[in-house]
């Protein structure tokens, strides 16, 4: 439900600090590594709410939509793992992470929907995060996941995607969040967008704000992904079309293909230039309400053939030469209101309904001064309009969307002045029939309303109809090319690749710019410990003249307040420096911005691995106490996140897909692995030569390095 400010302010019976939405975050100056510029988050832009969740303190940041009058909740809920049912991290294990050290504490930031700015949180919204505007959750470590996105398609009433995904952007980068990652498994129209915008553009849709591969499913690489991305974003066109040219699919595929080329003002090789344009064209065509219909969509209909296609300026021609003026139908207006309704816009209905009708009251001022005559070009229809409208990026939108559009009781019309040859903004009063407030029609639309009539006269319902809705067009490529490619198991096994990678990270790059502190990477390696597997890093900063022994203390400090392992941690050396004295200054001896190792006991046996402390605590690695191990015949070691299903005999965790348990079917009661099948009953000999001879070796040639042993094997909206 909508707010206003005031009203907001009212119902919290306090005077909150506000932020402006689109802002918020730039202004935020913390300082230090997350732990630490959290608090001070809390305490600058943050009021605690007289209510906790589960016993989690919860603090309400009110943020303000400038341009709609309305004010929504920020909420950021403190969980302290001791206390908590769920003191592990599910995501943290699904995206590689579950050995990393369990943090004390989380932090979860979300934007409930919209009907629920006005209601304190329930207990168990944070198990229900597919429905909330925005949820994300940081360990105090500064490592963290986006949980849910949801903008216009997703649920909201007023924002888009992009804005909050913008605003969590800005939070993640003020905070000094560390590493965030984000599990893409977002569709549109049943259209996977990391396979869509992976080929399109390259990177998924939160590669826009950095995101990269991650982590991937069924044993991808970081490799696998790239070569995928290549060999899908350079497919030519041009090849597409042979390789289609003997199932049913050919002709639809050409008629897209070149549809999509006469349309384009640039050349389109590959596939990724036509999606990218395809994409491009239906954020215009949303924009601007309009069908695009192009000429070289004619040929697919049966009963018209022609040898060349049709150019845009070659159909206009040709229309001009058949058709006489006195037969054609008359051009057809749209009430804005529900031309709004279907625009991709950051601005609300009724903010662009606004625009709109202080627009038409600007050019009937014009046209009663003129005693009925004359329009107004674009620059002084908003100029008029600035007077009762500060937003110039509002103003720009709406005038770009009034062509052939009805507000009130007024007819919006856009032409070239034919004396002046300027763009000029007339408007024509509401008659019993709209058209007729137009005299003739342009030459543009005795095209456009020829071509509706004939493809609607001729072509049957059901037969597509390329260039009538982008979408569809979009949607069609997708599942036959893409996921249906006629004989190739490269293009197969890439799309399955890109579709495996579902996990994307991003990595905020360390900083070292305070003048006036020694900021170090410190990497703690507990005594007589596996260092490759315990080492574990925080941000420390110590004043420019401080000593060797106010570093250890600064170190102890920090791991006590981040990790539950560390609590009593004791540092006892730091490397290159074991012969100097703690009383000794440190500046001279390390250069600010390296990484240094510190040693150093807390009396736990065994802190790498997942053994109990002798206080009986258990919570050392994301990964949980239980001792599991994944070994997967697509390469996979750890945790996915995908189903699995652990043996019987040797409880080794393998994926159900990967040995032919499709996702719809149960786990059978016993299961045995073919390792332990083998050591139980050998195989044949023949077993054996057709495994060596499988089509998964063939595939792993085709994507994997030759020096690689590894075989490459939450719910967004937006």
């Amino acid at each position: 439900m909508s707010v206003p400010i005031l009203e907001a302010c009212k119902k919290r019976k306090r005077r909150p600090k506000l932020f402006g939405f689109h802002t918020f975050g730039d202004s935020i100056q913390a300082r230090g590594p997350f732990r630490e510029s959290i608090r001070l988050f809390l305490q600058e832009c943050a009021e605690i709410e007289d209510y906790n969740l589960e016993g989690m303190p919860v603090w309400c940041t009110l943020l303000v939509l400038e341009n709609r009058s309305l004010v929504l909740p920020l909420y950021t809920i403190e969980e302290d793992v001791k206390t908590s049912p769920l003191p592990y991290c599910d995501h943290c294990r699904s995206t590689g992470w579950s050995k990393h050290f369990v943090a004390k504490r989380k932090y979860h930031f979300l934007i409930p929907i919209d009907d629920s700015w006005n209601k304190p949180l329930d207990d168990g919204v944070l198990d229900t995060h597919e429905s909330h505007l925005l949820y994300g959750l940081i360990h105090s470590n500064g490592f963290g996941h986006l949980l849910s996105i949801n903008g216009l398609e997703g649920g909201s009433k007023y924002l888009f995607g992009r804005e909050i995904m913008d605003l969590w952007d800005r939070l993640c980068t003020s905070l000094q969040a560390r590493k965030i990652t984000v599990a893409d498994t977002s569709k549109k129209r049943s259209m996977d967008l990391r396979l869509l915008h992976g080929v399109a553009y390259g990177h998924p849709w939160f590669g826009r704000w950095g995101y990269r591969f991650c982590h991937g499913s069924f044993g991808v690489k970081d490799y696998n992904y790239d070569r995928a991305i290549e060999i899908l974003c350079t497919l030519e066109l041009e090849t597409i079309i042979n390789d289609f040219s003997d199932t049913e699919r050919f002709q639809d595929i050409r008629q897209i293909i070149r549809l999509y080329r006469d349309l384009s003002e640039t050349q389109l090789i590959t596939l990724k230039d036509l999606l990218k344009f395809m994409l491009t064209v239906k954020s215009r065509a949303s924009a601007h309400g309009k069908v695009i219909i192009a000429s070289s969509s004619i040929p697919v209909i049966s009963s018209f053939s022609i040898s060349k296609p049709f150019t845009r300026t070659s159909l206009q021609s040709n229309n001009n030469k058949s058709h006489g003026r006195d037969n054609i139908k008359p051009v057809k207006y749209k009430k804005f209101s529900t031309v709004v309704a279907n625009m991709d816009s950051r601005w609300p209905p009724r903010r662009l309904e606004f625009a709109a009708d202080v627009i038409v009251k600007a050019l009937k001022e014009k046209k009663e001064s003129n005693f009925g005559s004359g329009g107004m070009t674009r620059q002084d229809v908003r100029d008029a309009a600035r007077l009762h409208i500060g937003d110039t990026g509002l103003l720009d939108y709406v005038l770009k969307s009034l062509n052939n559009v009805i507000v009130g009781n007024q007819i919006v019309r856009r032409a070239v002045n034919p004396s002046t040859r300027i763009l000029e903004y007339t408007i024509h009063e509401v008659r019993e029939n709209p058209s007729k407030a137009v005299s003739q029609p342009s030459d543009q639309e005795i095209m456009f309303n020829q071509t509706q009539k004939f493809i609607s006269t001729n072509t049957p319902p059901s037969t597509l109809v390329p260039g009538n809705d982008v979408y569809t067009d979009v949607i069609y490529l997708y599942r036959h090319v893409l996921l249906d490619y006629p004989a190739s198991e490269i293009v197969e096994l890439a799309t399955q690749t890109v579709l495996d990678t579902k996990h994307f990270v991003k990595e905020w790059p360390f900083k070292d710019e305070e003048e006036q502190m020694l900021t170090f990477i410190c990497r703690f390696i507990p005594s007589l410990s596996d260092e490759s597997e315990c080492g574990m890093s925080e941000i420390v900063s110590v004043p420019l003249h401080a000593t060797v022994g106010e570093l250890k203390n600064a170190v102890e400090t920090a791991l006590r307040d981040t990790y539950c392992v560390t609590e009593q941690i004791v540092v006892t050396d730091i490397d290159g420096l074991e012969e100097i004295d703690d009383g000794e200054i440190l500046f001279g001896r390390l250069e600010s911005g390296v990484e240094i190792r510190v040693r150093g006991n807390n009396g736990i046996s065994n802190i790498g691995g997942y053994s109990k402390s002798p206080e009986g605590g258990l919570l050392r690695r994301q990964g949980g106490c239980d001792m599991w191990m994944v070994k997967c015949e697509c390469g996979a070691r750890d945790d996915d996140g995908e189903r699995m299903v652990a043996c019987d005999i040797c409880e080794v965790w393998q994926h159900t897909r990967c040995i032919g348990i499709d996702d719809a079917e149960n786990v059978p009661p016993l299961f045995v692995c073919s390792s332990c099948c083998d050591s139980l009953v050998p195989p044949r000999v023949a077993h054996r030569e057709e495994a060596a001879s499988g089509k998964m070796e063939y595939c792993e040639d085709l994507l994997l390095p030759t020096h690689s042993f590894d075989q490459y094997g939450l719910a967004i909206g937006y």
